[in-house]
């Protein structure tokens, strides 16, 4: 790691107290910068504002959390459905219990969120790529076939995009939202697959039309 990334991680982390303690809003980056015991000119070197920090914290923890998606979805001991189960149902818990645990996260996601929508794009568009992985994994095991991957991929995203960041859209229970999850799962994988169930029993390919 170069001189530079290493400031750059002591800023991170002492922004990650201090937004967690005291709230992002109520956070100066003089504070931060005093923390790393430097001046705010300094700090401005490496992040143009307290924004792009809290951008390079989500982005660390999001780095975090595809490494587990994407053991999800190749997952060997699970057909595709556990797979798209397991991978859904993380990415709902994940969040959910983050946000009740802290609910300063929730308040910086929701300036993310605001300020940054092209950063949610980009988690889409890389969480997305997770899911075209699951599809040409099913495929290759011979569970599903579909042409068009990546539009799958981005329909599965639209159809569960409440449960990505469950607090920003519902003021639901875990349970509640587990429910609804669950039917949304099934009529997702009645079109994915409509046969699968009953065909993968007897071996047979369910093909998705083109």
């Amino acid at each position: 790691m170069s001189g530079k990334d290493t400031v750059r991680c002591k800023i991170v982390e002492a922004a990650k107290k201090r937004f967690s303690h005291f709230g992002y809003g109520k956070t100066t980056m003089a504070e931060v910068a005093s923390d790393c015991a430097m001046s705010p000119g300094n700090l401005y070197r490496f992040f143009p504002g307290k924004l792009d920090i809290a951008e390079a914290i989500a982005t660390e923890d999001f780095e975090k959390h595809l490494t587990s998606l994407r053991k999800l979805a190749v997952a060997p001991a699970r057909d595709a459905r556990q797979r798209l189960h397991d991978l859904l149902f993380e990415e709902l818990r994940r969040t959910y219990h983050k946000l009740e645990k802290d609910p300063r996260a929730y308040e910086m996601a929701s300036v993310i969120a605001r300020e940054r929508p092209e950063f949610a794009n980009w988690m889409l568009a890389t969480e997305r790529k997770i899911l075209v992985e699951l599809l040409e994994e099913a495929e290759r095991r011979g569970e599903l076939s579909c042409d068009d991957k990546e539009y799958v991929a981005e329909m599965v995203q639209s159809a569960t995009m409440k449960f990505r960041y469950p607090q920003l859209w519902s003021k639901l229970t875990l349970p509640a939202l587990e429910r609804e999850l669950e039917g949304v799962l099934t009529l997702l994988i009645q079109g994915i697959c409509p046969q699968s169930l009953a065909h993968q029993r007897h071996g047979r390919v369910t093909t998705v039309p083109a």
